[in-house]
């Protein structure tokens, strides 16, 4: 069975009307466990106007919300349900990104797993990257997971709280090491903001839009 037939049709909001869309940069914004399309598209307004966003719904239900991918207790996952929530994910991306100037992957936890997943599977296809108190994956010897062709000229902007009561420390030194070896790395650590994202965050992240694409 393809992705299609296992989960929903995407359910995506956007920041501006259809029409108002074309050759416009795209910036995907992909929520964390267990919230939804609506989480981080009020971030859109404290982002460059120049952007047409879109935030998308993971296709699993969970609680009040959805995932990407299930999780066990000790927030631990399945590689074969990420690689399935990321083919969901590019599937949509395939029918809108030829609409758009470029594009851009901005995620939330759960969210900055598939991001990065995303850019680790299509090298070529993305200006950068936002990780908010995020991780990437370990995803082992995989050969879908494309990070030899990463050559660290991909943006990527990684901010967190090392008081994040969330992300384990496991996830934290694997995405260390990652991002050290495969991206142009932009990584702000920030106090008192735990397992969230505040308005300095959100500023540093305006910033980097601005100049890592925008002005590309």
């Amino acid at each position: 069975m393809t992705e299609a037939e296992i989960f929903p049709a995407p359910v995506v909001l956007w920041s501006r009307p259809e029409g108002d869309r074309a050759g416009k940069p795209l910036l995907v914004m992909l929520h964390g466990y267990g919230a939804n399309e609506q989480d981080l598209l009020g971030l859109a307004d404290m982002l460059p106007a120049d952007f047409a966003v879109a935030s998308v719904r993971a296709p699993i239900a969970m609680g009040p919300g959805f995932t990407w991918f299930p999780l066990t207790g000790s927030i631990e996952y399945s590689l074969d349900a990420v690689k399935t929530a990321s083919a969901y994910l590019l599937d949509w991306l395939d029918t809108v990104k030829a609409n758009h100037a470029s594009v851009t992957l901005l995620g939330f936890s759960m969210g900055m797993a598939m991001a990065t997943t995303l850019l680790r599977q299509r090298p070529a296809d993305f200006a950068a990257v936002v990780g908010l108190s995020g991780f990437a994956v370990d995803a082992g010897a995989d050969d879908g997971f494309r990070d030899s062709e990463l050559d660290g000229t991909v943006p990527l902007f990684w901010g967190r709280d090392q008081q994040d009561p969330v992300i384990t420390p496991d996830k934290i030194e694997f995405t260390m090491g990652w991002v050290r070896g495969h991206v142009k790395l932009s990584k702000v650590l920030y106090t008192g903001m735990w397992h969230g994202i505040n308005a300095q965050e959100i500023g540093h992240v305006s910033e980097f839009l601005t100049h890592e694409v925008l002005n590309k």
